[in-house]
């Protein structure tokens, strides 16, 4: 299988490179960003607009650029390495892949064509108090009156959702399943609590109280399975973003080791922290091949839901792993300076592990994977 990328992609790659680079390659850009509301930089997000990141994933009838997963994780990787706060992967590739998937003509025109101008930032309300990474909604309730719908319960954690322009809220159907709606922020029985999540991003409590809800796409369908995609889609770019993270994770921990001195040598000379270094070397390649493979899964057009599914969840898993062993190790390696605010070994640790709590840890993906154990072939060993 050839992992490499076209010479269009790779230009890709090199555009994003130098557009986040010169946003965030000083670290203290992103922590300035971070600081205040709405937790990124508001230049920096039209700047990927007029490059048509926004748009890339989505088809060109619905004002997108037709790309694919490949590209969407290219842009993901150099978001990683830098750590970019814009809500890239929330409201592009989770909430504008809901739209793209059961949007009517209308809504996809609108929304899609919105948030690929850089002019409309969507966000999921999904996850619920209690709940843990299910693809179903249940605390949340929808009623049908007529032809409206009202909308009653908290969602929580909402990735962006205090500063969101657009809030797709999932909420359980009178006759069963998961229904998607579109809600204005702004209207009546809408409560969002903003907050900073660990890595300096930022999430909300939305409260909905008899809100007002138009339905995505067609009315009183269950949307459980097009839920389910969006967030496998999701993690399939979110471990490309991680994979970006670790490897700067990875880089900055070698430098330390190399420039860094104990007893009139150098940190490298130790074999105990060679090998160590050597082990995070191969966790990440290992999450890389996983998060390239599940990628190319996803941007086969013969591949099945079933399968996408599957290759989602061994990337994930793969790289939920590698993440915590990385991050683990490179704040081990540093010693106490990687535990400051001023440092960013820290921060990018708490990102991957903010990246578990949205979409689940490796333990829990493991867990999924090992239900249908039984429903492969025996293996013979010797063979």
């Amino acid at each position: 299988m050839d992992f490499t990328y076209d010479e269009e992609q790779v230009a890709l790659r090199e555009a994003v490179r130098g557009l986040l680079g010169r946003a965030y390659g000083d670290f203290e850009n992103r922590r300035r960003a971070v600081a205040g509301d709405p937790g990124y930089d508001a230049t920096t997000w039209g700047r990927m607009a007029e490059m048509g990141l926004l748009a890339l994933p989505f088809a060109e009838d619905d004002g997108g650029v037709g790309a694919g997963p490949i590209e969407v994780g290219v842009v993901a990787e150099e978001i990683g390495r830098v750590l970019a706060p814009e809500p890239y992967l929330a409201a592009v590739v989770l909430a504008g892949g809901l739209v793209a998937a059961v949007g009517s003509d209308e809504q996809r025109a609108e929304i899609i064509g919105g948030l690929a101008s850089g002019e409309l930032v969507p966000a999921l309300a999904h996850a619920e108090p209690a709940a843990r990474w299910t693809d179903e909604a249940t605390a949340v309730t929808a009623q049908q009156s007529g032809d409206a719908w009202t909308l009653s319960g908290v969602k929580e954690p909402v990735p962006f959702g205090a500063s969101a322009d657009l809030l797709l809220v999932t909420a359980a159907l009178p006759g069963g399943g998961t229904g998607v709606f579109v809600v204005d922020p702004s209207a009546d029985g809408v409560t969002r609590d903003g907050y900073r999540t660990p890595d300096g991003g930022r999430a909300a409590r939305v409260r909905l109280e008899g809100a007002t809800g138009t339905p995505l796409g067609e009315a009183g369908v269950d949307r459980t399975a097009a839920v389910a995609a969006a967030h496998d889609a999701t993690r399939v770019a979110a471990a490309q973003q991680a994979v970006g993270a670790m490897q700067v994770a990875l880089e900055t921990t070698a430098g330390y080791l190399k420039s860094r001195e104990q007893f009139g040598v150098p940190l490298k000379t130790f074999q105990a922290l060679t090998f160590r270094a050597a082990d995070m070397y191969v966790a990440l390649e290992l999450a890389r091949s996983l998060a390239l493979w599940a990628t190319m899964v996803h941007a086969d057009p013969d591949a099945t839901a079933e399968e996408k599914a599957d290759a989602a969840r061994r990337a994930w898993a793969q790289t939920s792993g590698a993440g915590r062993h990385l991050g683990q190790e490179a704040i081990q390696l540093h010693g106490g300076i990687a535990m400051t605010a001023e440092y960013s070994t820290g921060t990018y640790t708490a990102h991957l592990t903010a990246l578990d709590h949205l979409l689940g840890d490796a333990r829990h993906h493991l867990g999924l994977l090992a239900l249908d154990v039984a429903g492969h072939g025996e293996v013979d060993p010797l063979r």
